[in-house]
């Protein structure tokens, strides 16, 4: 067959393919997308399984800003009233005073006496000075050479005082008369009171007593006057405290 045939033939067509009608229903003939399921943890599992056998139904909670979305109503203050006075009339304003009272006596019997183991700092302020007039030392407490005989080495066992005989002598705290009466010893006229607690207090070379044996004292409460009886070489008040029989020096207890 010559070229010319073959370029005059016609080729057959293929016949193209009806076009099918669009469906208004657009998700005819489309494969939905299948659930892929995944296999759970162990832990998911038993929860899973937790929820199911008492009836619960789990749900997850998401953040939300609806709570902040919603505007707060901020409270409006209020005025205060005004304060108004008569420009005559003088104001003044008081503080109240906070006052707390030492209770010496009662310091002194809470005291717990162990031979001369008291301390200072526990001891100070619980008695009242003896005489009313300011305290003058004349002798101090400790070893020194004695006013009458000469010797060194005496133990002076109290605080003397000066005080123009005729002075008036106190109670240095609120106890019990144990002694009142001539010390033999060199006191001259005596008076010894117990505060309790192994505590003791003496007032010596009193040119008078004013309290017997036996007799209950208040603090400040009049046992004599000074003088310069015993072993004295001046008017004044030697001044003694005790402890459990022991004498101390009096300055750490006035």
């Amino acid at each position: 067959m010559s070229k010319h045939a073959a370029s005059g033939r016609r080729r057959a067509e293929t016949p193209a393919a009806p076009l099918r009608p669009r469906s208004t229903d657009r998700s005819t003939g489309r494969r939905r997308a299948e659930t892929v399921q995944r296999p759970l943890g162990a832990s998911a599992q038993k929860l899973a399984i937790g929820a199911a056998a008492s009836g619960l139904v789990l749900t997850v909670a998401l953040p939300t800003t609806a709570a902040a979305d919603i505007p707060m109503e901020q409270p409006t203050p209020s005025a205060a009233p005004a304060v108004s006075a008569d420009p005559n009339v003088t104001l003044s304003f008081d503080r109240a005073a906070l006052t707390s009272k030492f209770d010496p006596d009662a310091k002194l019997q809470g005291l717990t006496v162990a031979g001369m183991d008291v301390t200072p700092a526990a001891a100070k302020g619980t008695l009242a000075t003896p005489l009313e007039s300011e305290l003058v030392q004349a002798s101090s407490f400790g070893y020194r050479v004695s006013p009458i005989t000469g010797a060194a080495g005496e133990l002076h066992t109290g605080q003397d005082f000066a005080a123009a005989c005729g002075t008036e002598v106190t109670a240095a705290a609120s106890g019990t008369v144990t002694f009142a009466g001539w010390h033999a010893l060199g006191g001259g006229n005596r008076v010894v009171l117990d505060h309790g607690n192994g505590v003791e207090t003496t007032y010596n070379h009193l040119s008078a007593i004013s309290v017997s044996v036996g007799d209950k004292v208040q603090r400040g409460h009049l046992v004599g006057a000074s003088g310069s009886t015993g072993a004295s070489t001046g008017c004044h008040l030697h001044f003694e405290v005790m402890v459990n029989g022991t004498a101390v020096d009096p300055l750490g207890w006035l």
